[in-house]
């Protein structure tokens, strides 16, 4: 297979330094301090985070793109810090392998905790990378460990159907992962969410809680509240231009041009209602989000299919 010749790729804006986390080190990972013990740790694409405690270490996912630099970084801390680095405990924020795909490197001794329907999802894809969690609630569950507060909350489904909020009261800390890509657009598809709906309702679900610091589990930095409210006025923004663009695209030409051939009729009215609405949207927040000339097609074109078929928008019955 020959290499791609790079002068026939496309441009796209540049990202805004905002945007950027801090620089890895030579073993290709960052880890930093949060709040008081807890920690985060990225490799610049995936985020994961720990709390060192009295009765151990409490992993929260485990990326397989992170892999053992969890554990290099959790040892880093602990020697800078006296304190154990041994893990007890590893909470499931929903059952995804990029998120928690390196769970088997932890001891099978390890607490795992998640949703309940993490562990039926765990149990159906059966792969070793990702033990089932044993310990599982069904809306709530609050935690103390090491004399630490872990509250765990499930308000439905959004980016899959057990992705649950994990908030850390006493750190000023919130982890609610693939919604917000704090200073990034979302990638493919609304960060390839499953339910739209949810997933639309998931920021203003986080923002209930009071907290400072968003671990939202991709790219190289914490987030912020501001970061949710811009993200929230993002995807509004995209919701606002679909109903605009479904009132007014015309599939006639299309249907015109392929009469015997009504797949090829609609992608073509496809297309053009989810560039028209995608178009304004990029123009207002390439420079504001990272990316937003690289997906807001992409994700415009999942949710303007969710305020048709979810909510019925532009539907019509025959006469």
């Amino acid at each position: 297979m020959s290499a791609t010749d790079t002068t026939t790729l496309p441009d796209y804006a540049p990202i805004p330094r905002a945007a950027l986390g801090p620089a890895l080190n030579e073993q290709g990972y960052y880890v930093g301090r949060v709040e008081r013990n807890l920690y985060y740790v990225t490799d610049g694409t995936y985020i994961s985070a720990f709390l060192t405690t009295s009765d151990g270490v409490v992993v929260l996912d485990a990326p397989p793109t992170l892999g053992n630099n969890i554990k290099r970084a959790i040892d880093e801390v602990a020697a800078e810090n006296g304190v154990s680095n041994k893990v007890e405990y590893l909470i499931y924020s929903h059952h995804h392998s990029d998120h928690v795909g390196a769970a088997s490197l932890f001891d099978k001794n390890v607490t795992r905790i998640g949703h309940e329907e993490t562990r039926n999802l765990l149990l159906r894809d059966d792969d070793p990378a990702r033990p089932p969690n044993e310990e599982t609630f069904q809306d709530n569950r609050s935690l103390e460990i090491g004399g630490e507060r872990i509250d765990l909350a499930w308000h439905g489904a959004n980016h899959s159907p057990d992705n649950i909020i994990i908030h850390l009261p006493d750190h000023d800390a919130l982890m609610l992962i693939d919604i917000v890509n704090p200073g990034w657009a979302p990638v493919f598809q609304s960060n390839l969410t499953e339910d739209i709906p949810g997933y639309l309702e998931a920021p203003a679900n986080a923002l209930a809680y009071s907290w400072k610091h968003f671990i939202g589990g991709h790219l190289g930095r914490l987030g912020t509240r501001d970061d949710l409210t811009l993200h929230q006025q993002y995807m509004a923004d995209i919701a606002e231009s679909s109903r605009r663009a479904i009132d007014t695209v015309d599939y006639t030409p299309y249907f015109a041009k392929y009469p015997d051939n009504p797949w090829a009729a609609f992608r073509g009215g496809l297309e053009e209602t989810v560039a028209t609405a995608a178009a304004p949207v990029i123009e207002k927040y390439t420079g504001v989000l990272a990316a937003a000339d690289v997906f807001t097609e992409s994700t415009t074109f999942q949710v303007l299919q969710s305020i048709r078929l979810d909510l019925g928008y532009g539907s019509w019955v025959h006469p």
